[in-house]
């Protein structure tokens, strides 16, 4: 585009469309942000948010129409020209596609028009640009996280660069944090009509919650799985008075409203014997744990890592646990969940903080029948460091996205709430310290407003131990440990049956719908989830025939961060493998060290041990892959690869495998469902 416009810039003037994205972004208007469609997302989404002109999309003002009468089939034409706009970006010839180009010098003709032209309508051929541009560019990110294959059959370089941004920043625009973020995007509202309406693979967030987002293979190889077996410990089974003790010296302000600080600290040691006999159990009524969940503050810092230890031996692919450290001098402790993903024989570990102290005034305290420990007339409050606002989302095969929190942080609304509704991942695990999860209770309330809108599943877990001792006046005793609510089949309450030590719950994925309100067809390829069954398991003695496995190393072979990179290559590579192979060695430039797309996003080059995985993925891909069936060939290779050499590489083969095995596991669903 050789002639670009002065933006209108308004310092003491009613705000127009330029100086919005001016004061928001820190950039002005430019042909340059069409390289980059998560950005012209942020441009339409930041002007139809502040305007609240999305809702034009159901009800235009008089006169007008959305989509436009002048596209016959909108949804044909906005995934056609998606798909272009995203070849287009892998490598700039000419300019984009010519919808993409008009639209945008629309809009750039109107830098000077003002909100309040927009908010009320008056400016159509600019709500049309918005709109235009939102649905493109929230098109060309399909299958970039988040979703189930979208069918594409181009734009795999593209995933895998905004992949590696997302990693590196939290965010797939390249506008910096601090000023927004533009977020993957799992399930949209059914109903209603707000901005989160409109886009179905995108979500638009201010600063107010840092956000990293991880990806992490977490399947048993080879086993073509549509469900997982999660194993629910709802430990500590016993809770005494004496493992609530207040700080000493903590109580303040006596004449008034007292308040002291508190701290669960458990006697009992946690026993990893009494893990493996449930372990035993459990692996007798069901093929494989995927998963092992344990409530808050129930697992000793110390003892992460031999647990980890003890679930690689058992095949366990995932944990996710409430780590407890004692109260260190002259702090406070911290309280978060511990996720533990096993993949390519390492642990990789990713820590939600808990937001928000438990606060127990009179009524718990007589509920919890905790009066010996803790004087009912004093306010206490959980002995916890308040972090910085940030949220770990965490995506595995299958277009799985997991969220884990803690207690009250399912129940605040505040900005970690509307940040996972925004968002909309598939399940959200909410570990506390608790009385029985029944359905007349406030965990299931808040967990029915997600599983309402946008549609996220909810689990939630606390100690037996726990729930034994909450027996408020009137109200039965109860064994309920655990609750599941999702949107296909409701509630369900999980109890403990006496003299069981845990709960398999066995978990079916399924297709989920998205929708959108800007009169695009909904498509199924979405990731929903829903209880299948559920077992209570009791511990037995280990079977002396049975061989673990080998033990699994804590500490992986590379970050997070880096796992989330090489991850979304090999996902980019095998979809490329699928699709047109002719195009594979262009995708494993780009995810070679020295690629230059990295310097023109800004980004740093890959690290020693990142650079070697990376090399490991692309020079496997290469070795594999003459003519047809060439992921099966990958796989070959694969298959007949040493178990000698760097940890990254052996890390990197396991990452690859797992994508070659998803994407042959879609085709064979897809296949059947025709």
């Amino acid at each position: 585009m050789d002639v670009v416009p002065r933006p209108v810039r308004s310092a003491t003037g009613p705000p127009t469309v330029a100086s919005l994205w001016a004061d928001v972004s820190g950039r002005d208007l430019t042909g340059q942000d069409l390289e980059w469609p998560p950005d012209v997302f942020a441009l339409a989404g930041t002007v139809l948010g502040r305007t609240h002109a999305y809702r034009f999309a159901v009800s235009p003002p008089p006169g007008r129409q959305w989509p436009p009468h002048r596209f016959a089939d909108w949804n044909d034409v906005v995934t056609d020209v998606a798909e272009q706009w995203c070849t287009w970006t892998e490598a700039p010839d000419g300019p984009p596609p010519a919808l993409v180009t008009d639209t945008w010098e629309t809009l750039l003709a109107a830098a000077g028009t003002e909100l309040d032209d927009i908010a009320d309508g008056r400016a159509w051929d600019v709500c049309e640009a918005l709109f235009m541009l939102l649905a493109l560019s929230d098109e060309a990110c399909a299958g970039v996280a988040a979703a189930l294959d979208p069918e594409r059959t181009a734009g795999f370089r593209f995933r895998g660069r905004a992949g590696e941004l997302l990693a590196r920043t939290g965010s797939l625009s390249a506008v910096p944090t601090f000023r927004l973020r533009v977020l993957p995007k799992g399930r949209t509202p059914p109903g209603g009509i707000s901005f989160r309406s409109l886009s179905r693979y995108l979500c638009l967030r201010g600063t107010s919650v840092d956000v990293a987002w991880h990806k992490a293979p977490a399947r048993r190889s080879g086993t073509g799985q549509q469900q997982a077996n999660v194993l629910l410990l709802p430990w500590p089974l016993r809770v005494r008075q004496r493992d609530f003790r207040p700080l000493e010296g903590s109580v303040r302000r006596a004449e008034n409203e007292p308040f002291g600080i508190f701290e669960f600290a458990p006697a009992e040691t946690f026993d990893l014997d009494l893990v493996e006999r449930v372990l035993v159990g459990a692996l007798d009524e069901v093929d494989g744990i995927d998963a092992v969940v344990l409530p808050e503050s129930s697992v000793p810092a110390d003892d992460l890592e031999p647990l980890e230890a003890l679930l690689a031996r058992y095949g366990v692919s995932m944990l996710l646990a409430g780590a407890r450290e004692p109260t260190p001098p002259g702090r406070l402790p911290g309280n978060w969940v511990h996720l533990g993903v096993h993949v390519g024989g390492c642990w990789s570990h990713y820590r939600q903080n808990k937001h928000h102290r438990w606060f127990l005034d009179e009524s718990q305290i007589n509920q919890y029948h905790l009066a010996g420990a803790l004087h009912p007339s004093v306010r206490w409050w959980e002995a916890m460091e308040v972090p910085r606002r940030a949220l770990q989302f965490l995506e595995l095969s299958e277009g799985l996205t997991v969220v884990a929190v803690v207690c009250e942080d399912l129940a605040r609304l505040d900005e970690v709430a509307e940040l996972i509704r925004d968002v909309g991942p598939s399940l959200v695990v909410t570990i506390l310290l608790d009385g029985p999860q029944l359905a007349s209770r406030w965990t299931a309330r808040y967990a029915s407003v997600l599983a309402d809108d946008p549609g996220t599943a909810v689990l939630t877990l606390t100690a037996s131990g726990m729930v034994e001792r909450s027996r408020p006046i009137g109200a039965p005793p109860s064994s309920v440990v655990a609750m599941w609510k999702d949107p296909t089949r409701g509630l369900r309450e999980i109890s403990l049956d006496p003299g069981a030590h845990g709960v398999v719950m066995s978990v079916a994925h399924t297709r989920a719908r998205r929708r959108c309100a800007d009169g695009r067809t909904p498509v199924d390829n979405a990731t929903g989830l829903v209880v299948a069954g559920v077992h209570q398991v009791t511990a037995v003695a280990r079977d002396p025939g049975r061989v673990p496995g080998p033990r699994g190393v804590t500490g992986a072979a590379l970050t997070p961060p880096e796992l989330t990179i090489v991850t979304a290559w090999a996902e980019a590579a095998a979809e490329a493998l699928e699709h047109t192979p002719d195009r594979v060695a262009d995708v494993l430039a780009d995810a070679r060290p020295g690629a230059p797309w990295r310097r023109d996003l800004g980004l740093p080059e890959p690290t020693a041990a990142l650079a070697t995985a990376l090399t490991a993925v692309a020079d496997t891909v290469d070795s594999g892959r003459p003519g047809a069936g060439a992921d099966d060939a990958v796989l070959a290779v694969l298959q007949h690869a040493s178990a000698d050499g760097a940890a990254p590489v052996s890390l990197a083969g396991a990452v690859l495998r797992s994508a070659l095995e998803s994407r042959r596991d879609q085709r064979a669903v897809r296949s059947a469902s025709r």
